[in-house]
């Protein structure tokens, strides 16, 4: 039934800054913009749809981490966690060795989404 990510979305009150600070972290503009509303990029080498919505369209509160957490692979977790907090990120979880081939950490992004970041072995095996 479930194929498959489709799109990943978190919330901003202030989508002017929330544009510019993942703009910033994906080296890239969305590439499709709804004015006021919505902001999508594409990231990673499959292309997987990373969305951020007006939070006046949020089906529950916003601005308190809660929720679901994907976690995106990264090459070195450490190096990632240090970067986000860099750019203005809180963390939320530290490294987190979860065995063999798997590392997790998470953030609170500047807008209150929680963002994970993750080694995974499995994740290159999938790319080829």
């Amino acid at each position: 039934m479930l194929r498959g990510m489709a799109t990943h979305n978190f919330f901003a009150a202030d989508l002017d800054a929330a544009r510019a600070w993942y703009s910033d972290l994906f080296g890239e503009q969305p590439y499709f913009v709804v004015d006021g509303g919505y902001l999508e990029w594409r990231i990673g080498p499959r292309r997987d749809e990373f969305g951020i919505v007006n939070a006046a369209y949020a089906p529950h509160p916003t601005g308190t981490p809660a929720g679901a957490i994907t976690f995106w692979a990264v090459a070195d977790v450490a190096a990632a966690l240090k970067d986000l907090v860099a750019r203005g990120a809180t963390e939320q979880m530290p490294v987190t060795e979860r065995g063999p081939g798997f590392v997790t950490a998470t953030v609170v992004d500047p807008f209150g989404n929680v963002l994970g970041i993750m080694e995974n072995s499995h994740f290159e095996e999938g790319l080829r």
